[in-house]
């Protein structure tokens, strides 16, 4: 069994073969059991999660001989962050799905921000404007930087503008993408910032609302990738309003995301109006954007097939 770590993740992947296995691993057959969520009370600071995401190739009908199932294990701490950590730190074990053999223990915090990314990048390429040029990133963690590369790879983006809380970790950011075909900046106005914006990208793990609806241009592609429980928003209610709504899955977004579970409890949105899941444009279901007005909007909670899927590109590179 094959140790991967980090470097090699980052050394065998781009982000066009990452987004390209993705939408290959969305038309596939792969089992996704709900993932299990267990809380962790933590003295002194913010509850943790220990998550826990299965998924193999579906082998009901036949068996494949590249058929494979995994499992990541995953810890989500908060806290971390005054410990100059990442938040979300895990591993991923990858198996065959013929023999159950272990092939490889994959660095499960990188296959996150690479899968996770390419994800927001694939909605993105049905959703976002083909001219789509400037892309908000609101928030400055360790996602902020992989959304930015993957936005970039599936569309002519000129501008970034980064805005974070800590406006010192935005303005190191920015510098991070200095000599870029883009040009990267900080930004205080976050307000400001969304109204001139093609794509609006949130990482964050804010339980109040950032992005406002109110100041939405027409044709913004909305994308919300940091909230993970019904208690965190980082839209607000007007944003889901005049959007259209998508999401990675169904059984995960509707369940789990704030920034859903909360305005259809108002009555905002009901479940019917969500237009399809990730699956559904991949496999050519639903239509994308619809004209250049639209404003759409891409919830994603995280998938365990995305994980499967990334998994198993890293360990056929590494190999």
């Amino acid at each position: 069994m094959r140790t991967i770590d980090a470097a090699t993740i980052d050394r065998v992947l781009t982000r066009a073969d990452m987004l390209e296995a993705l939408r290959r691993g969305f038309r596939e057959d792969v089992v996704t059991p709900v993932r299990h969520h267990h809380p962790m009370t933590r003295a002194g600071e913010a509850d943790a999660m220990l998550l826990l995401m299965p998924a193999w190739t579906d082998t009901s009908a036949v068996i494949a001989a590249d058929a494979v199932m995994g499992v990541k294990l995953v810890s989500v701490v908060p806290g971390n962050t005054s410990r100059g950590l990442p938040s979300v730190i895990g591993a991923y074990v990858l198996m065959s799905g013929v023999t159950g053999e272990p092939l490889a223990v994959l660095d499960g915090a990188r296959l996150t921000l690479w899968r996770t990314a390419a994800a927001s990048a694939l909605a993105a390429d049905h959703l976002a404007r083909p001219d789509a040029s400037h892309l908000v990133m609101v928030g400055a963690g360790a996602l902020a930087e992989h959304l930015i590369e993957a936005h970039a790879a599936v569309r002519p983006i000129r501008r970034v503008s980064i805005w974070n809380r800590s406006p010192g970790k935005a303005e190191a950011l920015a510098a991070a993408f200095a000599g870029r075909d883009f040009a990267a900046a900080a930004v205080a106005d976050l307000d400001a910032a969304v109204a001139e914006a093609d794509v609006v990208s949130a990482a964050t793990m804010s339980r109040e609302p950032l992005v406002r609806g109110a100041v939405l241009r027409p044709g913004t592609h909305v994308d919300l990738v940091g909230g993970y429980t019904p208690a965190m928003r980082e839209a607000d209610d007007a944003t889901i309003a005049r959007a259209r709504v998508f999401v990675d899955t169904r059984a995960g977004a509707l369940k789990e995301a704030g920034d859903l579970t909360q305005p259809i409890a108002g009555g905002v949105l009901k479940v019917e109006d969500v237009s399809g899941e990730l699956a559904d444009l991949c496999r050519g279901r639903v239509s994308g954007r619809g004209s250049a007005e639209e404003i759409t909007l891409f919830k994603s909670v995280g998938t365990a097939l995305e994980d499967l899927v990334a998994a198993r590109l890293v360990h056929a590179r590494a190999e």
